[in-house]
């Protein structure tokens, strides 16, 4: 028996477009200070030599467990910890919803 099913493209933003090149432009220049070839991450990170172009390029079609090994054969995976560590819309959303509690008036003495 055989299945096929299609995968789904999603369209990205042409600013969430650039900030994943700019992704990618980190990542390549951070292999290149440790003097690492292409070859060496590519060893170390189990994924072959276009794959690495493709996350060096910011390619949005790589798994972000395909990234999350780069940076960790590169020993950045720690700042994956920092990509929604300060969600300061969402706290501010939190924060509008919050209902705050009103005391009951004071009985009257009698």
């Amino acid at each position: 028996m055989f299945t096929y099913t299609m995968k789904k493209k999603t369209t990205l933003l042409p600013s969430v477009l650039r900030k994943l090149e700019l992704l990618g432009e980190q990542i390549k220049l951070a292999r290149l200070r440790r003097r690492l070839s292409m070859k060496q991450v590519c060893e170390r990170a189990g994924i072959s030599r276009s794959t690495l172009g493709k996350v060096e390029n910011g390619n949005s079609g790589v798994s972000i467990g395909t990234y999350a090994q780069v940076l960790f054969v590169l020993k950045l995976e720690n700042d994956i910890l920092k990509w929604a560590e300060d969600d300061v819309l969402g706290r501010r959303l939190q924060d509008a919803g919050l209902v705050t509690k009103q005391r009951a008036p004071k009985r009257a003495k009698s």
